[in-house]
């Protein structure tokens, strides 16, 4: 298989119908690292906004579990999507999910935001950072995606296209962010996960390289300070020259999607391992469009 071939694919499909398949292709394929890159910053965006990380700074979960509350979250999307969002898996993947966020008073444009970072964070790493940027059937396929886990978790006034979510991220970012020490608290959490993953010597390297890639209003609302010019390029060129071996590289096989086994469950999981324990013991609801009218 060439390099290019499901691009060419992918450009012939229709995203309205098969955005799933080409979601596949984008998370276990063509950009399984890159992806999975733009999820672990789409987390420390969510922790600018004081009202979403103060009350992750009270659950403690980063703190206490972080490694499995960052599998969780991940897992939680590939369960939904494994074998199609209206799969009898996804659903009881959503239902598990919006148990565990029914115990919390989260307002809906929250809930939106976080749901903006999930679909324009990926892309906007790939389209940097990528060995090629997205198409536009791939970028319509990511925000449909968003539109239907909004859809099933009962998230209001998603979008249905990638202007839309980009434009949502940015207006919030603008009028939300601001500086609190939770936030500060929950993004370091989160960095001793991500430098966890390197060999003790280089995790404060990590770190400085992760937060050579934030912007500065992120930066701002987190409490770190801004990486001197000379480590904010050498990360840029870093990932650059990493897509650039990437492009000579041979594409994916079909037989070898690329998932990536979750450290916190080394000997497999089951969907109620996901979560905090609690939440296995109250009762599902049904899904809001399982609901009678």
């Amino acid at each position: 298989m060439g390099r290019y071939s499901r691009l060419r694919e992918i450009r012939r499909m229709d995203p309205e119908r098969d955005y799933e398949q080409i979601f596949r292709w984008i998370t276990q394929y063509e950009f399984p690292w890159d992806y999975a890159q733009g999820i672990s910053l789409a987390f420390l965006r969510d922790y600018g906004v004081p009202r979403i990380s103060q009350l992750l700074d009270r659950t403690q979960e980063f703190e206490r579990v972080g490694q499995k509350r960052y599998d969780d979250t991940v897992l939680f999307g590939y369960e939904m999507a494994a074998e199609g969002f209206d799969s009898e898996r996804g659903r009881a993947a959503a239902r598990h999910l919006n148990r565990i966020h029914g115990t919390y008073k989260i307002l809906n444009e929250d809930y939106r935001f976080v749901l903006a970072t999930t679909v324009v964070g990926p892309k906007r790493w790939i389209d940097r950072f990528g060995w090629r940027p997205l198409c536009a059937n791939e970028c319509q396929a990511l925000a449909l995606v968003g539109h239907k886990m909004a859809e099933l978790m009962g998230i209001e006034g998603a979008p249905h296209t990638m202007a839309g979510y980009e434009k949502l991220l940015d207006d919030y970012e603008a009028s939300a962010f601001a500086y609190d020490p939770a936030n500060h608290r929950v993004a370091n959490a989160t960095f001793r996960v991500l430098s966890a993953w390197y060999p003790a010597a280089l995790r404060p390297a990590v770190a400085r390289f992760v937060l050579a890639l934030l912007d500065e209003p992120l930066l701002k609302a987190l409490g770190f300070p801004q990486q001197p010019s000379w480590i904010r390029a050498l990360a840029a060129r870093s990932l650059r020259a990493r897509a650039a071996f990437v492009r000579l590289t041979p594409a994916r096989p079909e037989s070898r999607p690329r998932l990536a086994p979750p450290r916190s469950y080394p000997f497999g999981y089951t969907l109620d391992d996901l979560g905090p324990a609690w939440a296995q013991h109250r009762p599902l609801r049904p899904l809001p469009s399982e609901e009678a009218p």
